[in-house]
This record gives C-alpha cells, structure tokens and sequence, in this order.
C-alpha cells in the first residue's frame, strides 16, 4: 500500500484521539467516585439494619415504661380506694387487713418505681445510640450525596472530553485517504494502529527493532506503508526514525 508520508503522519493524529476516547468513554463509565459510592451503599445498609435493632430495642424500653406507669398508676388507685375504705370503717379486723394491703401496695409500688427508675436510664441509653447511629446514617449520606454530585460531573465532563475527541477524529479521518483508514481502523482492532519510529523503537509496541528488520523498512520507499515487525502496526517514519 502507498501513502504519502503527510498521510501517514495524520494516523498519529488518529491514534491520540482513539487513546482520548477510550479513556474518556472509561471515565464515563467508571467514574473514580463510583467504588467509593457502593461501599457507602453497603455500609449505609448495615447501618440501617443496626438502627432498626436499636429502635426496636428504644420501643421495647419505651413500652416496658407505658406499662410500669400503668401498673402505678393501678397501684395508687387500689391504695386510694384502700385509704379511703380504712377510714370509713369501724372494724378491727378490716381495718388490719387494709392496712396490711395498704403496706403490701406501698411495697409494690417502689418496686415499680426501681423498676421504671432502672428503665428510664436504659432509654437514655437507647435513645444515645440511636442519636449516634442516625448520625453516622447521616455522615454516610453527607458523603455519598458529595461524592455522587461529584461522579456526575465527572461523567459530564468525560461525555464533553469524548465528544471533543469525535469530533476532532472526524475532521482529522476525512483527511486520510480512504484505503489507509480502512487499513488503520483493521490493524487497531488487533494492534496499537499506528506507531511512529523514533530512534528504532516503534511508538506502538515501544520494541526497539532488530538491525536487519531496520534495514528492510529503511529500504522501503517513503511512501511505502510498513508495518512493525513486532507488533503489526503501521510504522509512521520521519527524520526522527533513526533509519
């Protein structure tokens, strides 16, 4: 195949915008905030699990204290009642046994109030851990939201570096003869595409050529299209070529 020497330099030219696509379509793809996004994820779903135990633990206490305080609450009724009863009547005997019922309530009911004392602290400390788990919930979401604005970004901005690079590939393939970019377009599905020589290494595979593999390209004439020996792609020689 023969193309001019100008043609061929516009191949370099091709070869740097298909690096810039490729890196800018796996840019998009990949965001560098995306890794760190789902472990945030997965780590805001354990944390939520937690939370869930430690609501339910609050609930229990919460509900353990609504019935303590209805318990009281039948426990100062019945003694009211008892109270009341013991002054209205004129029997010994009833009134020993409500004074003795009156005793037992009075007991009972400072067991009822160790117990709610007792019950009150662990919701304090139930209602700390599910503050303190709501706030690492928070710290994870604070964080994912910043990362997650800043992977849009990221994308947009490889999105406008992907579409530049089109573009500018477009104009720079119309350029190139049609059976050379066809020849390109076929060796870049399998090889670097193109490589210029500089001082005997290809700029495709960076092998540095063997002496009689250089002496069989520098035979070749400048519009002749050469391949490297090492990798198959098009060898783009200028002065630099070291031939």
């Amino acid at each position: 195949m023969k193309a001019t020497p100008a043609d061929q330099l516009l191949l370099l030219d091709l070869v740097r915008l298909d690096a810039q696509s490729r890196g800018a379509e796996a840019a998009k793809r990949n965001p560098a905030q995306a890794a760190r996004v789902q472990e945030l994820l997965a780590h805001r779903q354990a944390l939520s699990v937690e939370l869930t135990g430690l609501l339910g633990t609050r609930d229990d206490i919460e509900a353990e204290l609504a019935r303590i305080a209805s318990d009281v609450a039948v426990v100062d009724a019945r003694a009211a009642r008892d109270a009341q009863r013991l002054g209205a009547t004129s029997s010994a005997k009833d009134a020993q046994g409500l004074e003795h019922e009156i005793a037992s309530l009075a007991r009972r009911k400072s067991e009822l109030e160790d117990g709610q004392l007792a019950a009150m602290e662990r919701l304090e400390a139930a209602e700390a851990a599910v503050a303190a788990q709501q706030a690492l919930i928070a710290e994870v979401n604070a964080e994912g939201g910043r990362l997650s604005a800043e992977g849009k970004a990221a994308v947009a901005e490889a999105q406008s570096r992907l579409d530049a690079a089109t573009r500018d590939r477009a104009a720079v393939a119309a350029r190139v003869p049609a059976d050379l970019l066809s020849r390109y377009e076929t060796l870049a599905e399998r090889t670097p595409g193109a490589g210029l020589l500089t001082r005997r290494t290809c700029g495709g595979c960076h092998m540095e050529l063997s002496g009689s593999d250089l002496k069989v390209i520098g035979q070749a004439a400048d519009d002749d299209v050469v391949t490297c020996p090492e990798c198959g792609c098009i060898l783009v020689r200028t002065d630099e070529s070291g031939l």
